[in-house]
């Protein structure tokens, strides 16, 4: 075996790599982000309230314990409305069990009290549109690990018109675009009923999907046009999906910019335009926040830095070839 067949199958192993642990990364949470406060007891919450963050939305990561000894079955929720009462009955606080906590609904409780929006308002159309951002970028790295320019625009051909079809027949035919924003209504209007403004709200949101949609097919020709026309173009099969670790914390810090600098006037708390912790540990209020990467996205860095190193051999076999 020759050194430029070495190289290519290091190419595509590399690759392969990064595909297998991008995908992985999609399953799992990718950022997570706790809030502590007095009123958290950490024997009952011991990693406070903690909320975290997929690439098709924001899960529950509380993990609460039993204060003292008692049975499952003495389950309560605990949050602000529980520590009011408490306040008033301070032999509430005394009961066995503090189990069953939803930490997205009752993060949601806690922005509200500063005028936040609701967490679900937030990447309204990156959610629905991530799994197909994911079939995009691995039909790009499938057809990375080809090495004839026909079967890369084949494979490419076959992999976005297979990807568009499903796009168009999951986000309209059946209907899951209504759905989502039928949600997406439903859980904003828990924290903000003004029915006209949020009907506006999911008016742009499908806008905003159906533009998305146009967009993800519109780069899909352009990147076949470029691979046919411009052979170096088929780096960028390997660069756009490497980035993509990049991409995840651009977004995440903009949308949290945007919940900390559009603060509404119904909170019960006046707090000035902030940004919110991106990494690290942060300070609200009474609450100490906490925001960091989580295992999914580690894999997202291992899986761009396997594409990243697939990438430079690459463009080093390319400049051999053409001197």
């Amino acid at each position: 075996m020759n050194s430029p067949q070495k190289q290519m199958m290091t190419v595509r192993v590399l690759t392969l790599i990064a595909l297998v642990l991008m995908i992985a990364a999609y399953f799992s949470p990718i950022w997570w982000v706790s809030l502590t406060a007095p009123n958290y007891p950490k024997e009952a919450f011991p990693d406070g309230i903690r909320i975290h963050f997929h690439f098709d939305g924001v899960y529950n990561g509380c993990n609460t314990k039993p204060l003292s000894g008692g049975s499952h079955d003495e389950i309560i929720q605990y949050d602000l409305g529980d520590d009011l009462a408490m306040r008033e009955d301070p032999s509430l606080a005394k009961r066995d069990q503090v189990v069953g906590l939803d930490c997205v609904h009752e993060m949601n409780t806690i922005n509200h009290y500063v005028g936040m929006y609701p967490i679900a308002t937030g990447a309204p159309v990156e959610v629905p549109m991530s799994k197909f951002i994911i079939a995009m970028f691995s039909v790009m790295m499938l057809a990375f690990m080809a090495t004839q320019r026909k079967m890369q625009i084949l494979i490419m051909s076959v992999g976005f018109t297979a990807l568009s079809a499903w796009m168009v027949i999951d986000l309209f035919v059946m209907g899951h675009l209504n759905s989502f924003a039928d949600h997406y209504y439903n859980e904003a209007s828990t924290f903000f009923n003004q029915p006209e403004v949020l009907a506006r709200w999911v008016a742009n949101l499908k806008m905003a999907t159906m533009a998305a949609v146009g967009g993800l097919m519109a780069s899909m020709l352009i990147l076949i046009l470029g691979v046919w026309k411009i052979r170096p173009f088929v780096l960028l099969l390997a660069l756009v999906p490497a980035l993509l670790p990049v991409f995840f914390v651009l977004d995440y810090a903009g949308w949290l910019w945007f919940f900390g600098h559009n603060l509404h006037p119904w909170g019960a708390f006046t707090v000035k335009p902030f940004m919110p912790t991106v990494f690290g540990e942060g300070k609200v209020a009474q609450f100490s926040t906490y925001s960091y990467p989580y295992y999914g996205y580690a894999l997202l860095l291992v899986s761009g830095i396997a594409m990243a190193l697939a990438m430079l051999i690459r463009r080093k076999m390319l400049r051999e070839q053409n001197p």
